[in-house]
């Protein structure tokens, strides 16, 4: 079983499965959520406990799920099920496999509408709308794209179409190929954004917001931000790595690859923090805007600015690339699942997925206009999906993963796919994994529980 091959295929390299989970992992939040995280809760001291969480929780779990996906050389829910047979434990695990499938697909019904805003500011920054205009104007342009239904749902159907025409072609062709011009293109527009930042005279200031540490700053809230964003910013919990890791070579080190991808992951997102806040002060403008930074404060930045309209361009096109390569380890545990289950071609499996996924999507942008009095528990459906999916399915995906490849899973296996050359390194990681990991995600959602439903 153990060099069975993946009937979907497989990445050509170690880095083409780095650069696909780092794609995976890098996302909208790292853009516009992090570096403003960074800033509100004491920088440089910050950055420090976040990089702990994600070092004793982040890291131990995508190993784990890497260690069922390469294993099993199936989708999270087949996989799930073949380890814990080979284990001789329940076949019930297998449901963890489920709710990270439907976690994923129901993530890209929402996030599929959030990026369709991306990809009309693409648009709009091309076309110059930005130049000159002041805030109260893109603020206008920005509450006049939520409350057009039809607008939005043109956006939502491209970002759809996108996605699934890569999905439908498949591991090499379809996967592969995308991630190989979407990762360096990004990496790429960071790079000019930088440059571009190092120009604005507020690149000191911008730096000192992210990095100067101030330890007063730093509560308790400020750990449970950064174990959350640990965990979610590495898409663990929804099989996304788990798929990526059952196309993987076998020679490949997991402990190195999940290493290089958390690196990476929070350097880019770092490195989006230099690119963004010396614009935003070098025109006096709110930092913690959240994600009105990204839709109203940064266009009026770049309208502002000398060369602004190629930047601002430039910088939505990266934002559309990285909402891009994250949709697409959203919907791929699920399609997989499909092509195995019903022996379908992955077009159809992709079809099947975008169908349900695009009218989900329709009720999620609804939520800004026409069905903005749709409540349910107090929430719209856009709300409602983004609570579902981050505060109960993907904590819990988490949870019980880590405890199932810590506790169940046979030691000799996870030996066997780390293959570590000094096994005080696999003690540590299972000691993580049984304890550590588990402590920390239960922690997060129920503080972030208490948090939605209290507050």
């Amino acid at each position: 079983m153990h060099d069975q091959q993946s009937v979907h295929g497989s990445w050509s390299s170690r880095w083409v499965f780095i650069l696909a989970a780092t794609g995976s992992a890098v996302g909208l939040g790292n853009i516009w959520k992090f570096p403003y995280i960074v800033g509100e809760n004491g920088g440089g001291a910050f950055v420090l406990v976040y990089l702990a969480c994600i070092a004793l929780v982040g890291v131990p779990i995508m190993m784990a799920e890497v260690v069922v996906g390469r294993r099993a050389r199936q989708s999270p829910i087949n996989a799930m099920r073949e380890i814990a047979a080979e284990t001789g434990a329940s076949r019930h695990w297998s449901l963890v496999g489920w709710c990270g499938a439907l976690a994923g697909f129901l993530i890209f019904a929402f996030y599929s509408v959030v990026s369709g805003w991306v990809l009309a500011y693409v648009f709009h920054a091309a076309n110059g709308t930005f130049t000159g205009a002041g805030a109260e104007q893109v603020g206008r342009l920005f509450d006049n794209l939520l409350a057009d239904p039809q607008a939005l749902t043109i956006w939502h159907t491209v970002f759809v179409l996108l996605v699934m025409g890569v999905l439908a072609r498949g591991v090499n062709r379809g996967l592969e190929q995308a991630i190989r011009v979407l990762m360096p293109s990004l990496f790429v527009l960071l790079l000019l954004l930088l440059m571009y930042a190092l120009m604005t005279g507020a690149f000191s200031q911008g730096l000192d917001f992210l990095f100067s540490s101030d330890w007063s700053k730093l509560t308790w809230n400020s750990v449970l931000v950064a174990l959350g964003h640990a965990f979610f910013t590495l898409s663990l919990g929804m099989g996304a790595i788990m798929v990526y890791g059952s196309y993987m070579p076998k020679k490949s080190s997991i402990a190195g690859t999940a290493m290089t991808v958390a690196a990476l992951d929070t350097l880019v997102a770092l490195v989006a923090g230099m690119a963004i806040f010396p614009v935003v002060f070098a025109n006096d403008l709110d930092p913690g805007a959240g994600p009105g930074l990204m839709f109203v404060t940064l266009p009026v930045a770049f309208g502002h600015m000398a060369g602004g309209q190629v930047f601002g361009f430039l910088f939505f096109l990266m934002v559309a690339i990285a909402a891009w390569s994250s949709a697409i380890s959203l919907m791929e545990p699920a399609l997989a699942w499909l092509v195995e289950r019903f022996k379908i071609s992955r077009p159809l499996a992709a079809l099947a997925l975008a169908v349900p996924g695009w009218l989900l999507g329709l009720g999620a942008l609804a939520s800004f206009n026409i069905g903005s009095e749709w409540l349910f528990l107090g929430m719209t459906f856009f709300d409602l999906l983004d609570f579902v999916t981050a505060n109960l399915m993907l904590p819990l995906g988490g949870l019980i993963l880590a405890l199932f490849v810590g506790w169940f899973v046979k030691a000799e296996i996870s030996r066997d796919e780390l293959a570590m050359k000094n096994p005080a390194w696999v003690t540590l990681w299972r000691f993580l994994l049984r304890f550590v990991a588990p402590a920390a995600v239960l922690v997060v959602f129920v503080a972030s529980l208490v948090d939605k439903l209290g507050g």
